[in-house]
């Protein structure tokens, strides 16, 4: 008698050795290890080095540099249905605009992390590799910008802000100020000086 498919006993699967490492920990690290220095010019002996684990535990653990790098970045960017609610939820668009830039004046200028942000780390070269972290960070920026965009339409139709309003643009205008923020915090600029910025930045904002 044959035996159907259903009778045959699937193989059984191989389970790998259990990490000899946090995560967690080893994540954070290379996080900061990438905002220090940023995606291209950090080696893999940067990474191991400041995650305490060997080239084949990083691989075994995060796939590749590539994909740690991206893995990082989704850690420093949070939890983007967070930053929708706080954008959502500020009394007007301005509001939402000078808190971030406020909030990215003060992650800029840590001082238990490197200075500047991650996002702006991710440097083109032209190669593969490259090409897709640049898309991956593209898209959160663009997100954070769709979000904006959405409070300030919101604003125009209710009439706080001039019908002419662009709210493209307006949004456009926060997300290129906070990237500039970034290299301003890493020549040094202090936070104080970053929000003096930022605020002469916000009289751009249009008034009715």
């Amino acid at each position: 008698m044959e035996l159907s498919e259903k009778a045959v006993p699937a193989p059984r699967r191989k389970t790998g050795r259990p990490l000899s490492f946090d995560r967690d920990v080893a994540l954070e690290q290379a996080m900061l290890t990438f905002w220090a220095y940023g995606y291209e010019t950090t080696s893999i002996v940067d990474l191991t080095t400041a995650m305490g684990v060997t080239a084949p535990s990083l691989y075994t653990a995060f796939g590749d540099k590539k994909r740690l790098f991206l893995e990082a970045v989704a850690r420093y960017a949070g939890d983007s249905a967070a930053m929708a609610d706080r954008i959502a939820g500020a009394a007007t668009s301005y509001e939402a605009a000078r808190n971030m830039l406020v909030a990215a004046a003060t992650a800029f200028t840590g001082e238990t992390t490197p200075k500047g942000c991650l996002l702006a780390s991710a440097t083109a070269s032209g190669s593969a590799d490259s090409a897709e972290v640049q898309r991956a960070v593209a898209t959160i920026r663009g997100a954070i910008a769709e979000h904006l965009r959405a409070r300030i339409e919101q604003d125009i139709a209710a009439g706080v802000l001039p019908p002419g309003t662009q709210a493209v643009s307006m949004a456009g205008l926060v997300i290129a100020v906070i990237q500039g923020l970034s290299v301003l915090a890493r020549d040094g600029t202090t936070r104080a000086q970053l929000i003096d910025i930022g605020s002469t930045a916000l009289g751009a904002w249009p008034r009715k």
